[in-house]
């Protein structure tokens, strides 16, 4: 492929730029949602709080259900029609539920089916764009690529929970699904108009074994490697913190805080913001400090921060969560764009579904698992205790990395050592990049 035009990616590659609208469209609803879901059941439905949490959990617990056999088909298979069809299934679910509740049919039900059948559409798009990415740049165009994708997508997460706040105090929250809808439409025409056709998987790269055989192979890969099982770990724990504290951060914001909706909405895009800063950041200071360095400074330096989260309180206090919001979220992306880079280098790009896969079933499955969580401690101990014991989990999750191998270097490695197997299939095949 060659590099055409001199200039950034987004100038030169028609294909990419196509991808990036598509996805920076598709993170700007998915934001909307976020706010506007739950301010759907907390001010439309009389929703509690453990209710709520069920919203978040739902949207989340497919990753736990179906990640690790959807990491195969999307080996098996081109990813650009998988992409494609998640993005129409989640057009229709979205736009449903402002037509049920006109209908007079909305219910947390009803809320929660929409949750779970969007979250599997997720699963589906996300395995196969993480996979797609590679296909369409060069190995020296990734970097730029990823940190371009996270950076946009935390822009439009930003716009979107800022808009998703300010939609559902100008319109109603129920509203806010349309503009959701919306996004995907000009998801799904985006990613039509892409040129770029992948060959078919063949049949004769398929494990014996079949799908189990193949979903091992993908688990072997993982835990086998004391790099990839030493993020998968701390993807793990640390989203279980992560979304211990955010599933319930709506309700503790307009319950405990006394916020209304539309600033609600325009804090957490203010704490968003921090997003953009990691994305951008996230290149230049793993250049100057290495990589693995950058990732304990992004993951256990910034969240730290986490614990001016629960100390927000009504008038100025309520910096005190802008502040912990954007650190945390600088970290999060930041240390995203690093590890997206190294495992898009470090794995072969045969078995690249099959690892986003593995990974995101254990890094996405503590989710809903820390959704409820949350919920659970909100109702329990209070919304204000609740945030205590879950935003100290964020910055502890991080002590996995301080005591691995990434610890102790200053570079991840660029491919497997070459005394490291590949994960028994039948064949051998090399693992190097």
């Amino acid at each position: 492929m060659s590099r055409g035009i001199r200039g950034g990616l987004l100038g030169r590659h028609r294909d990419f730029r196509l991808l990036w609208c598509g996805e920076t469209a598709g993170k700007f609803g998915a934001s909307v949602t976020g706010v506007a879901m739950p301010l759907v059941a907390v001010s439309t439905l009389r929703a509690g709080t453990f209710e709520v949490s069920l919203l978040t959990a739902a949207s989340w617990l497919p990753w736990l259900v179906i990640g690790l056999p959807v990491g195969v088909w999307v080996d098996r298979m081109r990813r650009r029609p998988i992409m494609l069809a998640a993005a129409a299934v989640s057009l229709v679910l979205f736009a449903a539920v402002p037509v049920a509740a006109r209908a007079g049919l909305l219910s947390i039900g009803l809320l929660l089916a929409v949750a779970l059948l969007t979250g599997t559409a997720a699963v589906f798009f996300q395995t196969a764009y993480s996979a797609y990415l590679p296909s369409i740049l060069e190995p020296e165009d990734q970097p730029e690529g990823n940190a371009k994708l996270h950076g946009s997508a935390s822009a439009a997460q930003i716009a979107g929970l800022g808009s998703g706040g300010l939609i559902a105090q100008a319109a109603g929250a129920v509203n806010g699904m349309f503009a959701n809808a919306a996004t995907f439409l000009v998801s799904f025409l985006c990613l039509s108009r892409i040129r770029h056709r992948e060959p078919r998987g063949t049949r004769a790269a398929r494990r014996p074994g079949g799908l189990i055989g193949e979903v091992g192979q993908g688990l072997r890969l993982v835990a086998g490697d004391p790099w990839l099982r030493t993020l998968t770990l701390f993807g793990a724990a640390s989203n279980l913190a992560l979304m211990g504290y955010q599933s319930i951060l709506v309700v503790f914001l307009v319950r405990s805080v006394g916020l209304e909706p539309g600033v609600v909405g325009a804090l957490i895009a203010a704490a968003g913001t921090g997003g953009v800063v990691g994305a951008f950041a996230a290149r230049r200071v793993a250049g100057r400090v290495g990589t693995a360095r950058a990732t304990l400074l992004f993951e256990l330096g910034l969240p730290t921060f986490a614990l001016l989260i629960p100390l927000a309180t009504s008038g100025a206090g309520v910096w005190l969560y802008v502040a912990g919001g954007f650190c945390v979220s600088a970290g999060v992306v930041a240390g995203n764009v690093v590890k997206a880079s190294f495992q898009q280098r470090y794995c072969p790009p045969r078995l690249l579904g099959r690892l986003t896969a593995t990974s995101a079933f254990l890094n996405y499955g503590t989710i809903p698992l820390g959704a409820l969580l949350g919920g659970t401690l909100g109702t329990a101990l209070g919304i204000r205790a609740a945030m205590w014991v879950t935003t100290a989990g964020v910055p502890l999750a991080a002590l996995i990395l301080l005591f691995s191998p990434i610890g102790r270097c200053r570079e991840l490695p660029a491919s497997r050592a070459p005394h490291q197997p590949a994960p028994a299939d039948g064949r051998a095949h090399a693992l190097r990049t």
